[in-house]
């Protein structure tokens, strides 16, 4: 997809997070579960889909006709990072297709001794065309990113790096703060559990906003209705 038609398609909206690990209740080794997720967001008026695994990937771009973010979550010893964290993984993502391929924009090394920005170039370099986000837990990292060549930063592990420990909520000021004084475009991610919220942060400088859990995990969905019920029992 051209570049200003992708920017254009999903400015102001909302891209669908749909996504379910190997512990996870709706993950199947076959597959054939996310891509009906993303059907049912883009019925209900998504303007993209993330997911995870080139399989994922794959299966929802035969059913869906919308922007794809993609990545790949593997751990590996030595680092924190786990989201599309070497060259390998994002050639995988380039060859299926992804019209964004993100990656873990925080402050720790990757397995090569890399930092972020270091990553951000070298994918640039290799694949100069190829939209890159980076998900990212604070400005330093995020402005590093972006100088690096990150077209998107996303607020997706703020709360979830030992730097920003203790955040459980999404940060508004946050993303102002980025969508003000950073270059890259700013998609909000993370800690978005209701409409209201979606809104508070376009209305805070977001271009766009992913939703994950909030929409396509059932049982986080369920043990938020069951805790608060729990909650008021006790």
């Amino acid at each position: 997809m051209d570049k200003e038609k992708l920017f254009a398609q999903i400015k102001g909206g909302l891209i669908v997070s749909c996504q379910a690990l190997e512990h996870e209740p709706l993950y199947t080794k076959e597959g054939g579960v996310m891509p009906l997720m993303a059907k049912a967001a883009a019925m209900s008026g998504a303007v993209g889909i993330r997911a995870n695994t080139v399989r994922d990937i794959t299966q929802i771009k035969e059913v869906v006709d919308l922007p794809v973010i993609g990545i790949i979550k593997k751990d590996y010893p030595g680092t924190p990072m786990y989201i599309t964290v070497t060259m390998k993984e994002v050639d995988e993502l380039v060859a299926c297709g992804v019209d964004i391929l993100a990656v873990q924009g925080t402050g720790a090394l990757r397995p090569d001794g890399s930092t972020s920005a270091e990553f951000i170039r070298a994918i640039k370099a290799k694949y100069p065309d190829q939209l890159v986000m980076a998900d990212c837990d604070n400005f330093e990292n995020a402005m590093a990113c972006a100088e690096a060549g990150a077209d998107f930063v996303g607020t997706t592990m703020r709360g979830y790096t030992p730097e920003t420990q203790g955040i459980d909520d999404i940060d508004f000021d946050f993303v102002h703060k980025l969508a003000t004084e950073c270059p890259a475009k700013v998609i909000a991610e993370g800690h978005i559990h209701y409409p209201e919220q979606a809104v508070k942060a376009l209305e805070a400088g977001a271009f766009a906003l992913v939703v994950g859990g909030a929409i396509t995990r059932p049982a986080e969905i369920t043990a938020r209705f069951t805790g608060a019920i729990n909650a008021m029992n006790k």
